[in-house]
């Protein structure tokens, strides 16, 4: 009886989890875009669409997760979604850092704080690429410019 119990109580929780994410469709999308299905309560929501959740019955690190938003600083990001893609204020309530989310306790506005958050740009052309102002310690061969005899 106490396996036939337990069947029911997965079945119910596969059912709970394929009506939480709209059906069939729902479903398989948030499979294929983070190899995850989870649900949970839903803590707040950022400005730029990402959606985060809560499930305390998830053991520790994994009871807080993001669903990312389609689209971020007018970029397709459905499949393409990027773990920069999290501002700071939420960055904090994931990683644990605090058990208050920024909808219940705001941030406070710090001057090093950016008010538009940008997500990792590193191999695109706005990537970030400091100059040397120091003489290069080891140099490039320069073949002769005259041709051998």
């Amino acid at each position: 009886m106490d396996k036939a119990m337990e069947l029911v109580e997965v079945l119910r929780r596969g059912v709970k989890q394929y009506h939480g994410h709209g059906g069939l469709l729902g479903y398989l999308q948030a499979f294929f875009r983070t190899n995850d299905v989870k649900i949970g309560t839903l803590v707040g929501q950022d400005k730029y669409g990402n959606k985060y959740y809560e499930d305390n019955k998830q053991f520790f690190g994994r009871h807080r997760w993001v669903t990312y938003t389609t689209e971020m600083n007018g970029k397709n990001t459905f499949w393409n979604v990027d773990a920069s893609m999290v501002p700071p204020e939420w960055h904090r309530w994931l990683h644990c850092m605090t058990d208050d989310p920024p909808t219940t306790k705001p941030p406070i506005a710090r001057k090093f704080i950016w008010t538009n958050h940008q997500f990792n740009v590193s191999g695109t052309p706005q990537e970030y690429v400091p100059y040397s102002t120091t003489k290069k310690k080891i140099h490039e061969w320069v073949p002769p410019s005259t041709p051998y005899k």
